[in-house]
């Protein structure tokens, strides 16, 4: 495995902080035991901005610092139980979402168009984890955890998938130029 740059280190840890700072903030919607969060925003930016390996290693940090109880899950929640608990299975899915896009904006960094359907498709294996996960935990039948667990967050989700994307290529073009970031060289008809 090719070692990290010191910078490189030093941008995840800096996205990672981001993700701590954005993912708590939540909206209980009462119906479902999954909040509106930033969550989604915070984890396609880090995908976009990082790429297909270091946006999910900032994940994984992120979680990490949560299951040694920082209070960064949603709703300012935090340990082992959050993530072994019905929400749990999307914030593992954050890992995949984050890598998928990730992989998009290496091949694809100059079409967002390109990057996005990237992070739908991340978003949905996302939504495939953390349903099925849910569903498992609380005995739920596949209909009834969409309905719980992704069918309500469609709309505001697809609208955070585009924020981030088209925040987040800009964010990245600009690390790039700055040499904050590494990235593979890419081939000229890319």
């Amino acid at each position: 495995m090719k070692r990290l740059k010191t910078l490189d280190l030093v941008t995840i840890a800096l996205v990672a902080a981001i993700l701590c700072i954005l993912s708590p903030i939540s909206i209980p919607l009462g119906f479902t035991p999954i909040p509106l969060t930033l969550g989604v925003f915070a984890m396609v930016l880090a995908g976009v901005t990082l790429g297909s390996v270091k946006g999910p290693l900032c994940v994984l940090i992120y979680i990490l610092i949560g299951a040694a109880g920082v209070p960064v899950f949603s709703g300012y929640g935090a340990g082992l139980s959050k993530i072994a608990g019905p929400s749990g299975g999307y914030l593992w899915g954050y890992l995949f979402l984050a890598a998928i896009t990730g992989f998009f904006v290496e091949k694809f960094a100059a079409r967002w168009y390109l990057v996005l359907t990237g992070a739908v498709i991340g978003m949905m294996v996302c939504y495939a984890f953390g349903t099925v996960w849910m569903g498992l935990q609380l005995s739920m039948g596949p209909m009834e955890a969409l309905w719980a667990g992704v069918i309500p967050f469609l709309p505001l989700d697809a609208a955070k998938l585009v924020l981030a994307v088209l925040v987040g290529c800009p964010v990245r073009a600009a690390l790039v130029a700055q040499n904050l970031i590494s990235v593979k060289p890419m081939h000229k008809n890319q």
